[in-house]
């Protein structure tokens, strides 16, 4: 079910477990928890951390770091009949589509004093897109987001998060029976940012979520989308894409909880790595529990590794606890370019270096267009393209 093409400098690893006592990446050192205090600090050997540079995440995993007032702003424009509030700490939507399951994500809880909500009402169906811009203002700050379907309402989200800051934060999405929402995440940072954060989807009932989460920029960013069902008929598409810079590190930990039976989740994330200590790291969790029989789920990581110097990690798991299941597999795949996509451009009378181009564009282009919005597919190719300028 899974395969390798490994370049030195990348590690890829993977595994399959049949039966419920099996020990995967799923199982997490401590039990979710909203309150900080109930996750020890990590100090990198534990299995959810052994990946990231702790020391570069400014405070934001042992307490050190105290919010300012500069932090972020956020702003959000939204069509009309769009509802969208500003909450305090004992508004019973926070949290609702997931609890915290490290010690920043509780920190980042325990930490915000106000949360945005946008609520979209049930039967709406929105024909703009609602934007969410998150600007860094160079401090340190904690948030919550909070994104609502009613029962058959379809939406559009895109959240933009721009500047410089340390962040952590958690975002909800709730979707209402039958709901349709699709979520693009860009993290375009600048270059001395942090961003950390847990992006928790709640799937109603024959309700659809489709996820593109982009991360261009940053010192680090280290990202943990989850998804869980409230109700049978369900289906998550989850889609990343990262182009991984000299000296960054990027980090994407997904956790598909198939809790419910007949639900589908499909994961696919392409990343591209140059220069000296550019290290992307891909976790690909998936959990089938007994009771959700008939499921269907796949995950696939590939990886470009343009220069020498730079590092993938990637590891998918798939843990099945029920044999009733309609299908379920992973791939994972690290390598530098197709030599025979790159002959048969050559010989066509294309340059090397705009042959090379061609290819990555193509590699990420898949992805671009089921985006659906042009002017965020039109941005996301520009930036791409920005990128390669300095590699090939």
């Amino acid at each position: 079910m899974a395969e390798a093409n490994i370049p030195v400098g990348s590690t890829t690893a993977g595994s399959i477990a049949v039966a419920a006592e099996s020990t995967v990446a799923t199982r997490m050192s401590a039990p979710p928890s909203f309150d900080v205090a109930d996750f020890p600090v990590p100090h990198g050997r534990e299995e959810e951390w052994r990946f990231t540079p702790l020391e570069r995440l400014r405070g934001l995993h042992d307490g050190t770091a105290a919010a300012t007032g500069d932090g972020v702003k956020v702003a959000v424009e939204a069509p009309e009949g769009v509802v969208v509030e500003t909450v305090g700490r004992d508004d019973a939507r926070l949290g609702r589509a997931g609890t915290p399951v490290d010690r920043v994500a509780a920190q980042a809880y325990s930490s915000f004093e106000k949360a945005s909500v946008v609520s979209v009402p049930k039967d709406t169906v929105l024909t703009e897109p609602i934007r969410i811009a998150v600007h860094g203002e160079g401090g340190i700050a904690y948030g919550h987001q909070v994104v609502e379907l009613g029962a058959f309402a379809e939406a559009v989200v895109v959240i933009d998060h721009t500047g410089e800051a340390v962040l952590a934060a958690n975002v909800d999405y709730i979707l209402g029976d039958g709901a349709r929402l699709t979520v693009v995440s860009v993290q375009d940072w600048d270059d001395k940012a942090v961003h950390v954060g847990q992006h928790n989807a709640l799937i109603g009932r024959d309700a659809t979520f489709k996820s593109f989460v982009v991360t261009f920029g940053g010192d680090l960013v280290r990202l943990h989308p989850r998804v869980a069902y409230a109700g049978t008929g369900g289906e998550a598409e989850l889609f990343g894409l990262y182009f991984t810079d000299q000296g960054q590190h990027q980090e994407h930990r997904l956790f598909v909880d198939h809790n419910t039976p007949h639900c589908k989740s499909n994961a696919v994330y392409k990343g591209a790595l140059q220069g000296d200590d550019a290290h992307a790291v891909w976790i690909g969790d998936v959990l089938i529990q007994a009771a959700a029989e008939g499921t269907d789920t796949y995950e696939m990581n590939r990886n470009l590794v343009l220069t020498d110097g730079a590092r993938v990690d990637s590891v998918p798991n798939l843990e099945i606890e029920t044999g009733e299941i309609a299908g379920a597999g992973h791939a994972s795949a690290t390598g530098r370019f197709d030599d025979e996509q790159l002959f048969y451009l050559m010989s066509r009378g294309i340059p090397a270096n705009e042959a090379r181009r061609l290819v990555v564009r193509g590699f990420f282009a898949e992805l671009v267009q089921q985006i659906g919005l042009a002017d965020v597919e039109e941005r996301l190719l520009a930036k791409i393209e920005t990128e390669l300028e300095a590699s090939v």
